[in-house]
């Protein structure tokens, strides 16, 4: 039984990070409509860590492995050549847009954690809201900044609208993008400066638990869970990029509000 959910899991996660549909949403609510929570439970607060850490390193492998080129440059030149080319910007320009999440996730995870994750109509409410403002943002917005053109406003503003995410439901990619939208970046765009931006954050949630990876990374499980959300992540993230090229966000923001409704059914029903 662990082992199928070690792969849904991953499965779920490494779709979820990159689609802007929340990984985070998704995951609470496949276990708690298929009754996970209670075998993870069962089998000790020790699988439940390695699963969690699991698929973030296999997401963050993702993201490291598509944009290694990306980030190999950026980081040279950011750390010898400063502001000085468009790479050393956008890298110092991904590192201030990072700090909103972080200090907002140090601030409120804990209170999420306790109060949020465990409502289904806080989570539908998450999914449907943002459907909705994805849809007529990417809908009003024009497409006039390529990834070229990016500012350190723009990076900003951004990066603050990125700790919105940390409501499941919202989804991290979701929330940039959007903003990216709303500024008038190509879709395309939008979706790249998103997924290195998810770069910092991933590599920062998986820092957090250094010491749970150490314990856990000859976990059978732990393995199982990271290479499933790794390959399914790489996927993902192939594929939105090429599907962004020609397609709107509209299919994400109907799936998120069909999924709160099936939420909130589902929730109707058990009571």
């Amino acid at each position: 039984m662990l082992w199928l959910i070690a792969i849904v899991l991953g499965i779920v996660q490494g779709i979820g990070e990159f689609l802007p549909i929340s990984s985070s949403g998704h995951l609470i609510i496949v276990r708690w409509l298929l009754g996970w929570d209670t075998a993870i439970a069962q089998a000790g607060d020790h699988v439940d860590i390695a699963l969690d850490v699991a698929l973030h390193v296999g997401t963050l492998v993702a993201v490291l492995v598509y944009f290694f080129r990306d980030w190999l440059s950026l980081t040279t030149n950011g750390l010898t050549k400063g502001l000085k080319t468009k790479e050393g910007k956008m890298f110092w320009y991904l590192v201030a847009a990072t700090i909103p999440g972080g200090m907002a996730g140090l601030a409120l995870e804990s209170f999420i954690d306790k109060f949020v994750r465990s409502q289904p109509l806080i989570i539908a409410a998450g999914f449907a809201g943002m459907g909705i403002v994805l849809y007529y943002v990417d809908k009003k917005s024009a497409q006039t900044i390529n990834f070229e053109r990016i500012t350190f406003g723009n990076a900003m503003l951004i990066g603050l609208f990125q700790a919105a995410a940390l409501i499941p439901g919202v989804s991290r990619s979701g929330i940039t993008m959007t903003a990216a939208r709303l500024l008038g970046f190509t879709r395309e765009a939008a979706a790249r400066f998103s997924f290195l931006l998810a770069t910092p954050i991933i590599a920062g949630a998986a820092l957090k638990h250094a010491r749970d990876i150490l314990h856990n990374i000859a976990s059978p499980l732990f393995v199982v869970g990271a290479i499933t959300s790794a390959i399914v992540g790489l996927i993902c993230i192939k594929f939105l990029l090429r599907y962004l090229q020609r397609n709107s966000f509209a299919v994400f923001a109907a799936y998120r509000i069909c999924m709160a409704l099936v939420i909130c059914a589902v929730y109707l029903f058990r009571q």
